[in-house]
């Protein structure tokens, strides 16, 4: 799994930095058919959802990138409500394909974020903030452990005849 050092590397914010850029476009096509409160709110919450990964990211624990991961996730969910909306709007019928785009890509960063949440919910990992020296060996050592048992278990696997009690064809039978 990649480690990423800066969030404009991360796949989902480029996606929703491109989520932003294209609703700008939109914002810009449909301005006579859009009040100003309406391509405000869109324009804010399709920005927000880049703006809360980078905050998150740049925060420095686990538990505030979840949050921000939840805030932005949400930003993406009402963006895509919006575009719902205007899919529905008569003076918006000749932007529907772009529309749709749109709500793909506002989908897409709903999944990424989500799936990343989840991945962090469970994790012994506090956050770069709470390393030090003695942490990191403390994490490495825990790391190499898990390793090397498993390692150990291939390995002791691999040298195992088949008629054996311990070699895993035989683990079903018990």
């Amino acid at each position: 799994m990649p480690t990423y050092q800066r969030f404009e590397d991360l796949p989902v914010w480029q996606e929703a930095i491109l989520l932003a850029e294209r609703v700008e476009d939109l914002v810009e096509s449909a301005r006579d058919a859009l009040t100003w409160s309406k391509r405000d709110q869109i324009d804010r919450a399709s920005l927000s959802v880049s703006n809360n990964i980078a905050e998150g990211f740049e925060r420095g624990t686990t538990n505030e990138l979840l949050t921000f991961l939840y805030i932005a996730r949400g930003s993406a969910g009402e963006v895509r409500s919006m575009l719902c909306f205007f899919e529905r709007r008569p003076a918006l019928r000749d932007l529907k394909s772009e529309i749709s785009n749109l709500k793909s890509i506002a989908e897409s960063c709903s999944r990424q974020l989500g799936a990343w949440a989840a991945s962090l919910q469970n994790s012994d990992i506090a956050g770069p903030r709470h390393l030090n020296d003695k942490s990191r060996a403390d994490y490495a050592k825990q790391q190499s452990r898990k390793t090397g048992t498993t390692n150990f278990q291939q390995l002791l696997a691999q040298n195992l005849s088949p008629d054996h009690p311990l070699h895993p064809s035989n683990r079903a039978a018990r």
